[in-house]
């Protein structure tokens, strides 16, 4: 799969809106130090017969605990996932299996609080890194990034629940969390159960729109989740979509 172009459109004019601390359903992770498993750091990886493959969606694993990623991107030939740095934070090495033996990248930047995203640089060339989000049994293409906007349609994508859908009811939203305040925070009613929510890509049909933060109530009786924009991030880091 080429590299696409990322579609970014006109800034949206919202009014901010503050809110109240929210259910955060992330684990922040403390310093890991797990070694390396011996990966060539930097090196573009292979695009065919690989062992495993990582999409957005799937959970990576540090010596701390697991965290999902949002989108898979690239910068030159080096490819990296971006998830929620709250999840991230302090863990270094990433693998793609709960026993660890898997080693796929490590930590390249972490932003929490004042925004909430990390940035994993993978470097194991027998993985390869889709430009797709994986929704159990099929795997939707990635072929750009947008900013979120109130009215929007997005649903948060998975391989275990699918896609839970709802709509942005407010953007430039301010989140608090006893670390710090997140500013730039969409706010949607795309519905999530405690403990599903954290990092996973928000989309909207193929495009990229943001990770979940975390969020409250549930999806029998409704509920709020709370989005980190993906385009800041691309821009932040020069990233591309692919």
């Amino acid at each position: 799969m080429r590299p696409r172009p990322t579609a970014v459109p006109r800034s949206v004019a919202a009014q901010a809106v503050a809110v109240p601390a929210v259910l955060a359903t992330a684990v922040s992770a403390l310093l890991a130090t797990a070694p390396s498993a011996g990966a060539a750091p930097g090196t573009g990886p292979s695009r065919t017969a690989a062992a495993t493959a990582v999409r957005g969606g799937n959970v990576l694993y540090s010596a701390s605990g697991r965290c999902t990623v949002g989108f898979n991107a690239t910068k030159g030939n080096t490819y990296y996932a971006i998830m929620e740095g709250r999840c991230a934070g302090g863990a270094r090495d990433w693998y793609a299996d709960a026993a660890r033996t898997v080693h796929v990248g490590v930590t390249e930047a972490v932003r929490f609080p004042g925004e909430d995203h990390a940035l994993i640089r993978y470097t194991n060339p027998a993985v390869s890194y889709p430009g797709e989000v994986d929704l159990g049994g099929r795997f939707l293409d990635i072929t750009g990034a947008a900013r979120p906007a109130v009215g929007q349609q997005v649903c948060l994508a998975g391989p275990a629940a699918g896609q839970r859908c709802g709509r942005v009811d407010a953007v430039n939203v301010s989140v608090n969390y006893p670390e710090g305040t997140v500013s730039g925070i969409a706010r949607t009613s795309a519905c999530t159960d405690p403990g599903t929510a954290a990092g996973r890509p928000a989309v909207s049909g193929g495009t990229a729109i943001g990770l979940a933060m975390g969020g409250s109530g549930t999806c029998t009786s409704g509920g709020t989740t709370y989005l980190q924009p993906v385009v800041p991030v691309l821009q932040a880091y020069g990233l591309t979509l692919h």
